[in-house]
């Protein structure tokens, strides 16, 4: 490549390298219009370890970072996004911030406020958006009136610090908000602690402002891993398998009593939705053009994150599932974490 091609290249850094941090690494190595310079986590050998798989270097310092990179992903524990977010955003990069984006409304704000007077980008990392399935949808909504959701997974000892609304059921609400577009006038929620003192598994009815209503259900305690959501229009029922990243289209050609149906598998991309997802930060950064998840709608899905767990903690006090459990839970306590707000942890999906 000529060095005019080089120049063009956002240098980007990864901070924290557990799961996240480390597929981060592995996907900014790939990507064309982007140069890994460096990885940094208080945990020196999992960040040496990271560096050494992905041939870059070791930052010893955030200090580092504002002579040295044009952006960075933001992937330490959820109860340091706002903290670590806003400091790189101060030092002028553009900044993804993995989800949930900040503990509470509060810390999501302040991400937003650094970001606006920074003039920076900042994107949320709800990676299902750039789902191929859901991109595919996106083209043929035709005002969609009910949601059936399921995004269930197998226990795994990691992000253990949050509870499954914030953990994975944030995801659909992210997409839901999208594709219907309009405000939620209602919810109502119930969940759960099955191996954890955290909610494992939930459940969530919302309704949209005009009619629309769709069920979610999210679990970590489960026996399979199924994501999936269907939705139906008028004349129309499609299908998203998140896994499988395809989506199926049934339409009525003939109704009755004995009515006939088209099928339609729609066209989707090959292309890892992480990848997308990056591919999309990174031309944020070059175009100064707001990204799709951004600030914003990473605070919008925050903020019905909340309200399904209030909904939650509501029913639980009715009828005391959840034992001694006094307020509402929030996406990391640090009280509770009892660790370096800076170290990593493994999360899911």
């Amino acid at each position: 490549m000529s060095a005019a091609g080089e120049s063009k290249k956002i240098r980007v850094a990864v901070v924290g390298t557990g799961e996240f941090g480390r597929n981060h690494a592995r996907v900014y190595r790939e990507l064309e219009g982007a140069e890994l310079v460096g990885v940094f986590d208080q945990n020196q050998e999992r960040s040496a370890a990271v560096a050494a798989e992905f041939q870059t270097q070791v930052l010893k310092s955030l200090d580092e970072l504002p002579s040295r990179v044009d952006a960075a992903s933001v992937a330490v524990p959820t109860v340091a996004h706002a903290e670590v977010g806003c400091r790189l955003l101060e030092m002028g990069l553009d900044v993804l911030v993995e989800k949930p984006m900040a503990v509470n409304l509060v810390e999501a704000d302040a991400l937003l406020r650094a970001a606006n007077k920074n003039g920076r980008i900042l994107q949320v990392g709800h990676v299902e958006r750039f789902n191929p399935a859901v991109v595919a949808v996106e083209p043929i909504l035709n005002r969609p009136l009910f949601f059936e959701v399921h995004r269930l997974g197998v226990f795994t000892p990691r992000s253990l610090d949050v509870d499954v609304i914030y953990d994975l059921m944030i995801h659909d609400l992210d997409i839901l908000l999208a594709l219907v577009d309009e405000p939620v006038v209602e919810v109502k929620a119930v969940g759960i602690p099955v191996l954890t003192d955290k909610v494992d598994i939930a459940h969530a009815r919302l309704e949209f402002a005009g009619g629309a209503v769709a069920n979610i259900t999210a679990s970590r305690v489960s026996t399979e891993r199924v994501r999936k959501m269907r939705f139906f229009q008028q004349h129309e029922y499609i299908s998203l398998d998140y896994a499988r990243r395809d989506a199926l289209r049934i339409g009525v050609k003939k109704p009755g009593p004995q009515p006939e149906f088209a099928f339609e598998k729609l066209n989707t991309s090959v292309v890892e939705p992480l990848h997308a997802e990056l591919q999309a930060f990174v031309d944020a950064a070059g175009s100064r053009k707001e990204p799709r998840t951004n600030g914003a709608a990473g605070r919008a899905a925050l903020e019905l994150a909340g309200r399904v767990m209030a909904s939650i903690q509501e029913h639980a006090a009715r009828v005391n599932v959840l034992g001694s459990r006094q307020s509402a839970s929030v996406p990391g306590d640090r009280k509770a974490a009892g660790l370096d707000v800076f170290a990593t942890h493994d999360k899911t999906r």
